[in-house]
C-alpha cells in the first residue's frame, strides 16, 4: 500500500501558518492503538502475518514490517526531507555498495533532524521494545543515504555485534518498480546462505520498514535505474542482544590441478610471438618483479583471437550462475559444452609450456626448469661474491616436496549487467599469481563497473585496478594480505554496444 504525499493546500490553516522550525514530529497514532500493539506482539511471537491499519507484518523470508505514514504530520516530513538535503553527503563506494551517505546524524542540532531522532529513538524504540519484547540499548545509530542512478547496495545480512533490528524511513518522490531501488529480501538454504530474491519492497514516501537482524536476514537495495530521481532515506539499527548464530558455513575449496602435458608448439600456435622471445621475456620479468603486476596487450595471435571471439559470440555455451549472492554473481561456462577452440584456450593456460612461460615472464617458480635456472643464478652470484656456494641457505628436497608441485585453477566467465564479486571472510588468503585474459570488451568503459580491484585486508586503500581490455593478459602477484573483487556492473553497460564481456580467469600457486 503506497502512502501518497498530501500537498500543503490540504492541510489545516493552523498547520500552514505554524512556524515550521517549531513544529514537533508526531508518530502515526496507529502505533498507540492497543489492538495493533497486542496483535503485533502475538504475530511476532508466532512468526505469522499481521495487518491492521498502517501496520503490515510479514515473516517470510524473515520477519519484516512496513508502517505507512510513519510521521503523522505531513508538513514535518516535508521539512525533514528539505533539511536532510542540506546536510553534507560523502560518496561511498567499495565492493558492496555505491551511494552517498550523510555525516553522522547522532549529534546534529537541526530542528527536524533532532526531532526525528527523538521520535525514532525514544517513542518508536519504546513501542518496538514492547512489541518485540526485547530490551534495546540506548545506542543511537542513525544516518541518511541518497541513492541515485546506478547506485546499489548488494546482498548482505547486516549482522554486526549488537545490531538487533534494522530500520529505514523513506522520503522519496513517487516511485515505480521500473525505477529500481527496491529493498530485496533473499531466501536461504540449509547452510543459511542466500539463494535468490523472493520479495521486493518498493520505497514509498513517509514509510518506515524494519526487520530483525539475524543469520538469514539477507537483503539488498537493487540498483537505482531512474534518471533524475533521488532515493532518500534515513536508516539505522536498534542495538540489543544478538540472536544466536550457527557456525559460519565454509565453502568447499575449488580443486586445483597441476599442469597439463602439452608440446611446446601450443605456445607458437596461440601466443603472440613477441612474448616468446627470451630477451623480451627478461624485460617483462624485470618490470614484473619491480611492481608485482603487468599487462601484456595483444596476447593471443590474431587468428586464434578471432576464433575464440566468434565462438563466444555464436556458440551454444552452457553458462552456470555462480553464487551465493553474498559472495559472487556471474556466469561460468561448463567446459563440456564449449567449442573446441575455447577448450584449447583453457588447456593452453593450464599447459606445462604455459607454466614455464609464466615462470619466465614473472620470475616465479611455476616450473621445475625455471626453478632450477633461478637457483643456478643465485648460486652463481653467491659463488662470484664469496668464492664458493653457500649450501646453508638452500632449501632441502623434503621442504620443496611438502610445498607440493605448482598448480592452478581456472574458469571461463561471462560478465553482464548485475554481475559482481564481493570480499568475504572465507576467501583463501595465500600467495598466488592471478591471470586475467579479457575478451570481447572493446569499448567497455570504467563507469560500467566490471573492473578488478585489489585492496589491502581490513583497509579501504585500493592497491591496483585492472580494467577490461580486449585480448590483454593481466598478471598480478598477491600476498596473503591482498584481496580482490570485481565491481558491480551497472545499468549503463546494458545501453552500450557490448552488453557483456568474457574472461579466462586463472590462479597459479608455486
Amino acid at each position: 500500500m503506497s502512502a501518497k504525499r498530501r500537498s500543503s493546500e490540504t492541510s489545516t490553516g493552523a498547520c500552514i501558518k505554524k512556524d515550521k522550525r517549531g513544529e514537533s514530529a508526531m508518530i502515526n497514532p496507529d502505533l498507540e492503538d492497543t489492538v495493533i500493539r497486542n496483535g503485533m506482539t502475538g504475530a511476532w511471537k508466532k512468526r505469522s502475518r499481521y495487518s491492521h491499519g498502517s501496520v503490515q507484518l510479514d515473516c517470510e523470508p524473515f520477519p519484516h514490517c512496513k508502517i505507512s505514514n510513519f510521521i503523522h504530520n505531513e508538513s514535518f516530513a516535508e521539512g525533514l526531507k528539505n533539511e536532510l538535503l542540506q546536510v553534507n553527503f560523502n560518496g561511498k563506494s567499495n565492493d558492496l555498495y555505491k551511494f552517498q551517505q550523510s555525516d553522522d546524524l547522532k549529534t546534529r542540532n537541526d530542528h527536524h533532524i533532532s526531532e526525528m531522532r527523538s521520535l525514532i529513538f525514544v517513542q518508536f524504540r519504546s513501542w518496538l521494545s514492547e512489541v518485540l519484547e526485547v530490551d534495546f540499548e540506548p545506542t543511537i545509530d542513525l544516518s541518511c543515504a541518497k541513492y541515485e542512478r546506478t547506485d546499489v547496495l548488494l546482498c548482505h545480512d547486516d549482522e554486526l555485534e549488537g545490531r538487533r533490528v534494522a530500520f529505514i524511513l523513506y522520503l522519496v518522490p513517487t516511485w515505480d518498480v521500473c525505477d529500481g531501488g527496491t529493498l530485496d529480501l533473499y531466501s536461504t538454504d540449509e547452510h543459511y546462505q542466500p539463494v535468490s530474491v523472493v520479495k521486493s519492497l518498493l520505497p514509498c514516501w513517509n514509510t518506515l520498514m524494519f526487520f530483525e537482524v539475524s543469520p538469514v536476514s539477507f537483503h539488498q537495495v537493487s540498483e537505482v535505474l531512474a534518471e533524475g530521481k533521488c532515493r532518500l532515506s534515513i536508516s539505522g539499527w536498534f542495538h540489543g542482544p544478538s540472536l544466536q548464530r550457527p557456525p559460519r558455513y565454509t565453502e568447499p575449496p575449488v580443486p586445483c590441478h597441476t599442469h597439463i602435458p602439452r608440446d611446446q608448439s601450443v605456445l607458437f600456435e596461440w601466443v603472440n610471438e613477441v612474448y616468446l622471445e627470451p630477451l623480451y621475456q627478461a624485460q617483462v620479468q624485470q618490470e614484473f618483479e619491480s611492481s608485482s603486476e603487468i599487462r601484456l596487450p595483444n596476447f593471443l595471435r590474431e587468428e586464434k583471437l578471432k576464433q575464440v571471439c566468434d565462438a563466444l559470440r555464436l556458440a551454444e555455451i552452457q553458462w552456470e550462475g555462480r553464487g551465493p549472492p553474498n559472495k559472487r554473481c556471474y556466469a561460468s561456462a561448463e567446459l563440456q559444452s564449449v567449442p573446441a577452440c575455447l577448450k584449447e584456450c583453457w588447456e593452453l593456460l593450464s599447459s606445462e609450456p604455459f607454466f614455464l612461460l609464466l615462470s619466465n615472464l614473472t620470475g616465479l617458480s611455476l616450473h621445475y626448469l625455471a626453478e632450477r635456472d633461478s637457483e643456478d643464478g643465485e648460486q652463481d652470484a653467491e659463488e662470484k661474491n664469496t668464492g664458493g656456494p653457500d649450501t646453508s641457505s638452500t632449501s632441502s628436497p623434503a621442504e620443496k616436496k611438502d610445498k607440493g608441485p605448482p598448480s592452478c585453477v581456472g574458469e571461463l566467465r561471462r560478465w553482464a549487467h548485475g554481475d559482481y564479486t564481493l570480499l568475504h571472510d572465507s576467501t583463501k588468503r595465500e600467495f598466488a599469481l592471478d591471470l586475467l585474459l579479457h575478451l570481447g570488451c572493446t569499448g567497455w568503459k570504467p563507469e560500467f563497473g566490471g573492473f578488478t580491484s585489489y585492496v589491502a585486508h581490513d583497509e579501504d586503500e585500493e592497491l591496483l585496478t585492472v580494467y577490461p581490455e580486449d585480448n590483454s593478459l593481466s598478471l598480478v602477484y598477491r600476498d596473503k594480505e591482498t584481496l580482490k573483487f570485481i565491481k558491480h556492473i551497472n545499468h549503463s553497460s546494458a545501453q552500450s554496444e557490448h552488453t557483456a564481456y568474457y574472461d579466462f580467469s586463472f590462479t597459479y600457486y608455486e
